[in-house]
């Protein structure tokens, strides 16, 4: 029992250790952006948030990036589940090759592939615009999406889909209003986990939109207005946070969910 006791303690100690350490960053992050850069002020400072949004040019940023993270999750979250659905229930010849080959998409780091997709998207004229920035980011999200729903899938009950076929059900009954509406925990852990990936995505804007500041993403511009504000840290500290609020505020609202997905899937795994 003292052996417990001394086990539960020393691991509180370590995750509370752990998240001082997290959230001490995040903290002085927050208390910056509400500080002026004045020494002879003192006081919450508001205006710090409108300012960077103005002079960072926020709005155009934070557009860009709500679109074409939008555009990134629905597409890779449909194709997905698509995917997991055939790999997870379906057999069929070549299915293992294929997803096996389809899985090497997790091993190939962007920067090995961002400055041979930029000529190849060049050529076909599509660098500075949005499908630069989405169907790249579709495509390298399917690895993981697809690896992700398959697991699901093929954890659910086998009896549950012969009863839908013996209803009548075919496969896309059988997705749409058997399956995928079980799934809601690890859909809406995979979502959030596309969503952050995509959201603060850096180096793909930066390479495909060279000229077109109307599409720079939230990050990118972060980037162009730290360059320009190095002396005023808490302007920085409020453009940071305006930049991470949405991401802050997705995970918020379906942490629920997210907790869940990742702890059903690593009971399966």
């Amino acid at each position: 029992m003292r052996t417990s006791r001394l086990e539960r303690s020393v691991t509180i100690a370590v995750l509370a250790l752990g998240s001082v350490a997290a959230l001490f960053p995040i903290a002085m992050i927050i208390a910056s952006a509400f500080v002026s850069d004045n020494p002879n002020e003192s006081g919450i400072v508001w205006s710090n948030f409108a300012t960077a949004w103005d002079e960072g040019h926020f709005s155009t940023y934070m557009r860009s990036s709500v679109i074409v993270t939008v555009c990134v999750v629905a597409l890779a979250t449909a194709l997905s589940c698509l995917l997991g659905y055939a790999f997870g229930t379906m057999r069929f010849r070549g299915s293992s090759v294929l997803f096996y080959v389809l899985l090497l998409g997790l091993m190939v780091p962007n920067e090995a592939i961002v400055v041979p997709l930029y000529y190849q998207l060049r050529d076909l004229h599509q660098i500075n615009t949005y499908q630069a920035l989405i169907f790249p980011q579709v495509a390298q999200s399917l690895a993981f999406g697809t690896f992700w729903m398959r697991a699901y899938f093929r954890g659910t009950s086998r009896e549950l889909v012969e009863a839908a076929r013996l209803d009548g059900a075919g496969h896309f009954r059988t997705f749409w209003s058997v399956l995928l509406p079980m799934g809601r925990p690890a859909i809406v852990t995979m979502v959030v986990l596309f969503s952050m990936w995509t959201w603060n995505e850096f180096l793909l804007p930066l390479v495909m939109i060279p000229n077109n500041e109307d599409l720079r993403t939230a990050p990118l511009g972060l980037t162009f207005f730290s360059g320009q504000y190095t002396g005023s840290p808490s302007l920085l500290a409020a453009a940071a946070l305006i930049v991470a609020l949405p991401m802050l505020l997705l995970f918020l609202i379906a942490q629920r969910h997210f907790i869940r997905g990742m702890t059903e899937g690593a009971v399966k795994g």
